[in-house]
């Protein structure tokens, strides 16, 4: 059967499930994403999305994409070829200023480098555009490939030489109509990680804000693999990174000494970079009196594939994944257990039932497995709801339905389960 949006027979996935763990993979997340058939390791930091991966990525990508569209953000998609001469212009193109670049060379001679972001070629593309005071503001995203050449590739997708990255660029007439759009951000970032289930562990850190400002802020998921350290204010709900956390910061912040030290994982930044780049790349507009002015910039970043990555890390159990409905590859897990022809035929039956009323459904159809090895598959894959046909369950009226996170489940009919899932 061919792979569509809302079904798939498990016999024909090609995709097999794991018992052990490969040898060489430190991370909780690469070690059930490979043994689940989510991933392929192709080399250190470097992975390939299989059927069931792509799907969670995709999903996750979209909930991204609709929270970047509801804040006005227009998406586009960058090249990963980098122009060595503009990275030069803002003096990022030496090794001694940014040391993880992938570099080459043109057969036709020059330079060139694959993208680690695209602040530089973003802001060139836009001195094509803006003219005016009327042009201002507007913000502009991607999903984009990016290339990090990184000395620590050893957390699976959650640090990756490759990676999917959404990165949205802000461009505005001044700094209060620039700090209006970060604050949207703000929030629009707060609902992606409360969509993707793992709102509940995230926290707006304060971070250093580098050569742009006096603070950029990081959202960061407390895990006992994360690879940042952050003091969390409980009572206020703020968090601030290690390295910057001093006495100065925390009166700046208004805030007392009332901290707990937590590991956390970096799922999101959010920067001013105001005039640092338009000033160097020439992107300027025509304010109201015929003046001239550098248009003022923020850029805002999620790693996608480290998203992916990190609900496995801290929503995972001794069984296997538990991803969330609205990220999971599919929202049922159907099994049909028992090689008697009424079982396998309302299993189909119960399968094709729910295709039509739009639900996505992997099925177990595989006839080889014994149920042992397919409730173990159920729970290493980890999707939301596994419903079981069975000649028990047939016998007691209808089919068992059980959540991932549930240790039993209830025989409910065909019209239950239907209102269930509508």
């Amino acid at each position: 059967m061919p792979f569509s949006t809302n079904r798939m027979l498990q016999s024909k996935l090609f995709t097999k499930t794991r018992k052990e763990a490969p040898a060489d993979e430190q991370s909780k997340n690469a070690e059930l994403l490979i043994r689940g058939g989510f991933i392929h390791k192709e080399m250190a930091g470097v992975y390939s999305y299989l059927p069931l991966g792509l799907r969670v990525l995709k999903n996750i990508e979209e909930i991204v994409r609709e929270e970047m569209t509801a804040i006005g953000g227009q998406e586009l998609l960058m090249p990963a070829l980098q122009d060595k001469v503009l990275w030069e212009r803002t003096d990022r193109w030496d090794d001694e200023k940014v040391d993880n670049w992938f570099k080459t060379k043109f057969k036709s001679g020059g330079d060139t480098g694959l993208g680690i972001t695209h602040e530089e070629p973003l802001t060139q593309v836009m001195s094509e555009y803006v003219q005016s005071y009327k042009d201002l503001p507007f913000s502009v995203y991607q999903f984009q490939t990016k290339f990090r050449n990184e000395m620590r590739a050893k957390s699976g997708i959650m640090r990756g030489r490759e990676f999917l990255m959404k990165d949205l660029y802000s461009f505005s007439r001044d700094e209060n109509e620039h700090i209006e759009f970060y604050e949207k951000v703000k929030q629009a970032y707060k609902n992606i990680f409360s969509r993707i289930g793992i709102g509940h562990l995230t926290y707006l850190t304060f971070a250093s804000g580098g050569i742009f400002s006096k603070f950029s802020h990081e959202f960061q998921t407390l895990s006992s693999s994360g690879e940042d350290t952050i003091y969390l204010h409980e009572k206020e709900g703020i968090a601030i990174n290690k390295e910057v956390f001093t006495p100065d910061v925390k009166k700046d912040l208004g805030i007392s000494d009332d901290f707990t030290e937590y590991r956390a994982i970096e799922v999101g930044n959010i920067f001013t970079l105001g005039t640092r780049f338009s000033e160097a790349l020439g992107l300027s507009y025509k304010d109201e009196k015929d003046g001239s002015a550098p248009v003022f910039m923020g850029s805002y970043g999620i790693g996608v594939s480290r998203l992916m990555g990190t609900i496995v890390e801290v929503l995972s159990d001794d069984k296997g994944i538990i991803w969330p409905e609205e990220v999971a590859p599919f929202r049922v897990h159907l099994l049909s257990l028992g090689a008697k022809n009424d079982v396998t035929e309302k299993a189909r039956e119960l399968y094709d039932a729910l295709v039509e009323k739009g639900i996505d459904v992997l099925f177990d159809d595989r006839e080889d497995i014994g149920a042992g090895e397919k409730f173990a598959d159920a729970d290493l894959l980890g999707i939301p709801y596994r419903v079981v046909v069975s000649e028990r369950s047939l016998k007691d009226g209808g089919y068992e339905v059980k959540k991932r996170t549930e240790e039993k489940g209830e025989v409910l009919s065909l019209e239950k389960i239907f209102e269930m899932f509508r």
